[in-house]
């Protein structure tokens, strides 16, 4: 849920650039190409991702000409000489960064020593792109909570020091192309942001106006996701630089190589689309009243990709409206938000009533937030009170506030992350309602994860009599599936008549699935031989019992959606859960498989099931279809949670 805020405003927005532009031809000049590969490279990425010039704190010789402290010191100077205010009056400092000048202390205590300021609170703040973000979001909440009546927030990055020449000779000048990516992309930079409560007599921002700050919204991914962005770690990410005798080792072996896994990218903008679809079902935005968007990318490239997605979920900014200073700034990490914020400030007019909203994605391990701002007329009165937030939401996070799985996410593919169908592979008219669809298996799988069951895989305390009882369980609900799904076809009224054919076909299919079941758990040592006997567990009885009441209803459309999460389960998470348990578990390979039936065969039912929304959605009498299918599957998902939840205890 986002953070809503009643009384914080943007009193200042400033950033700084060290030394003149570096257009792409001079780029070689400061870090020079590798190898022969280098400029191939080099050509391609710059081809893509539209970036005309950017800045270095290094010169031509590699060496740093000013610090990253300095960086952030400079933008600070500026926020607080535009805001005609200093120092004494600011009584706290968050700094965000992909990191300062030292690895310790802090960079909020390294720029508070720069800038020789007061004692104040400090929050040094390290992440990659949304540290920025977090950094503004833990400035505001001082206010909001009346610790504080002015903060600076400030995010700077001076990345140029990792990609010259230098960096590389203990490789002998070579680099994958993960770590040759990022060398064309980033830019050094600051940003910083004067945020009050309104009571503080500073400059207005622009004449006549104030900006408040409505929310913050800011989650991170990084238990269901693998790394896609670091700095300390080898290029398969299995031993970090301190695991090495000396630096020079680990810089010899590539561990203190800036990388970017590309190939992951695209799942960043899926979930960050699926985030900013709930802020719109929930109320906290409105695309229609968006007047500027700031949107962070690091490559134009993203730019259709942003933008499709948007379409798909129906809930598209035009473009003409979007803001963006990557051309001319370059990526500047953290500090990319905030200078492009000062910049849209310093050079574009707003209005009472008009609304700013910011989205910055980052992909070291998957975060997405938002920041939502509001311009007001200055002689309006300021907010003093609590006043309840601008949206609500009716979901609990209590299960995802449990403690995760220890152990890497390395085992989940690309595969296994993404949900059972494309949005953006949608066929004509499908686009919303799979993009909603994914929405809700992207919360399920994240809390599957979480479950006991794989807890216990992931930590290699699975047993064979774990594996045994969740067969069980497991083996009356299956046989159950073909049942619900002829009942549903019958209960399909003459309209729906090419469905029901399809549905009982399918059903056909899987009628003896439990057969194959019940012999894997014989084969992994399960002693009932009367399947009648067998019992589902309270999670399995309850969705068992669900979907029977609704097969029995006239036109029950919505068992479509129970489809998707069942099939898209043993099409995308049990091939994922399938090598935890052969490594847990001493059994022969015959003892799994309906799981490897299941994963091989799933991706065809799924193909089916699509046809079948289609041949649903045509015969549609009153268009209530699509709402069906959605609230079932949400349905569906969390009964079949709780089977999984209860594997392990019943």
């Amino acid at each position: 849920m986002p953070t809503a805020f009643d009384r914080v405003y943007l009193q200042s927005a400033s950033y700084f650039m060290p030394g003149e532009p570096v257009d792409n031809d001079r780029m070689d000049d400061y870090i020079a190409p590798l190898n022969r590969i280098s400029s191939r490279i080099k050509s391609r990425i710059l081809a893509e991702n539209g970036i005309k010039q950017r800045y270095y704190a290094i010169d031509t010789q590699g060496n740093t000409v000013m610090t990253n402290a300095a960086l952030a010191s400079n933008a600070i100077r500026d926020c607080l000489q535009r805001a005609q205010t200093d120092l004494s009056a600011v009584s706290y400092l968050a700094s965000g960064s992909s990191g300062g000048d030292t690895l310790m202390p802090g960079f909020a205590n390294m720029i508070q020593g720069e800038l020789a300021a007061p004692p104040m609170e400090t929050a040094s703040i390290h992440g990659i792109c949304a540290a920025g973000v977090s950094a503004i979001q833990a400035a505001a909440q001082g206010i909001e909570l009346g610790s504080h009546r002015l903060s600076l927030a400030v995010a700077s990055e001076l990345p140029s020091r990792l990609f010259k020449r230098s960096r590389f000779a203990a490789r002998g000048y070579d680099a994958d192309f993960d770590a040759h990516f990022l060398r064309w992309m980033l830019s050094d930079g600051a940003g910083a942001v004067l945020l009050g409560d309104g009571s503080h007599q500073t400059a207005s921002i622009a004449p006549g106006v104030r900006i408040k700050l409505k929310f913050v919204h800011h989650r991170t991914f990084s238990g269901d996701y693998p790394v896609c962005m670091q700095l300390g770690l080898t290029a398969d990410r299995q031993k970090a630089h301190l695991d090495y005798p000396s630096w020079t080792d680990a810089e010899a072996d590539g561990a203190l190589s800036l990388r970017q896994d590309i190939r992951l990218l695209p799942h960043l903008f899926d979930i960050s689309i699926h985030e900013y679809a709930k802020l719109v079902r929930d109320k906290w935005v409105d695309p229609t009243r968006i007047n500027h968007f700031l949107c962070h990318y690091s490559s134009e490239k993203f730019i259709p990709v942003v933008e499709n997605l948007m379409e798909q979920a129906g809930l598209s900014i035009p473009r003409e409206r979007w803001f963006s200073n990557l051309a001319w700034r370059g990526n500047t990490g953290a500090a990319s938000i905030m200078i492009m914020l000062a910049e849209f400030l310093q050079t574009k007019t707003v209005k009472p009533g008009e609304q700013i909203f910011c989205y910055i994605p980052e992909s070291g391990r998957f975060t997405t937030a938002y920041m939502l701002f509001e311009v007001e007329a200055d002689d309006q009165p300021v907010a003093g009170g609590r006043m309840h937030a601008t949206g609500t939401s009716t979901t609990s996070d209590a299960a995802s506030a449990s403690a995760p799985p220890t152990g890497d996410s390395l085992s989940l593919d690309a595969d296994a992350i993404a949900p059972p169908h494309d949005p953006a592979q949608a066929p004509e008219g499908l686009g919303q309602l799979l993009t909603e669809l994914a929405s809700i298996w992207h919360d399920y799988r994240s809390r599957v994860w979480r479950t006991p069951l794989v807890r216990t895989l992931r930590e290699r305390r699975f047993e064979t009599s774990d594996y045994v009882n969740w067969m069980a369980n497991w083996i009356p609900q299956v046989r159950e599936g073909s049942k619900w799904m002829r009942e549903g076809a019958e209960s399909l009224s003459d309209a729906y008549a090419p469905l029901a054919a399809l549905i009982s076909g399918h059903a056909g299919e899987e009628q003896d699935d439990f057969k194959i079941l019940f012999s894997d758990y014989h084969k992994a040592g399960g002693t009932e031989q009367n399947i009648d006997n067998l019992r589902r567990n309270p999670g399995g009885e309850a969705l068992n019992a669900y979907l029977h009441s609704l097969a029995a209803t006239r036109d029950p459309i919505g068992l479509l959606g129970a489809i998707y999460i069942i099939e898209g389960t043993g099409q995308r998470i049990v091939p994922a859960l399938l090598p935890l348990l052969k490594a847990s578990v001493p059994l022969p390979p015959d003892a799994f498989r309906f799981l490897e039936y299941h994963g091989h065969n799933d991706e065809h039912h799924l193909e089916e099931w699509l046809t079948a929304v289609e041949l649903a959605l045509d015969c549609d009498p009153d268009g209530s279809a699509e709402r069906r299918i959605v609230d079932t599957a949400r349905r569906t998902a969390a009964l079949y949670l709780m089977q999984f939840h209860h594997v392990k205890d019943y």
